[in-house]
């Protein structure tokens, strides 16, 4: 089984969000830690090189019930093209409430947004915390 590459570093998320490029998408992942740190209650982690997440849970998963792994429960990542929130549809609450969100595309494990300006503010705060409140999965133990 190959190891999972994301996983939670040491690394400086605020060092993280002042590098990043373009300034849109700087200011953008800049306002986004405040909205999940306020969510939360939580101070954020880098998980891998790019993305800055919210706790965390264990999870099997679906397509193939021997890869477990651990991943946040919430964060987002703040790339050239969009920025990639995660968490946001994984529970029916969270995916039955996205259509409210505003401008957003799905994959399949993130929502995508080209800024944060085009999406409810209020309405992604309630996806944040439904996502917060989730527990490990049952078949992870």
């Amino acid at each position: 089984m190959a190891d999972i590459k994301t996983t939670p570093t040491d690394a400086s998320v605020e060092r993280f969000l002042q590098a990043v490029t373009p300034a849109v998408r700087r200011e953008d992942g800049l306002r986004l830690a405040e909205i999940f740190r306020e969510v939360t209650g939580e101070d954020p982690v880098m998980w891998g090189p790019s993305i800055v997440g919210y706790g965390s849970y264990r999870y099997v998963s679906p397509a193939n019930p021997r890869t477990r792994g651990e991943w946040p429960k919430t964060g987002f990542s703040p790339r050239k093209a969009q920025l990639s929130l995660y968490g946001l549809k994984d529970l029916p609450e969270g995916a039955a409430l996205l259509p409210e969100l505003g401008a957003c595309t799905e994959g399949a494990g993130c929502v995508y947004v080209k800024r944060l300006a085009d999406v409810d503010e209020a309405v992604l705060r309630r996806l944040i915390s439904i996502a917060w409140a989730r527990g490990d999965d049952p078949a992870a133990s």
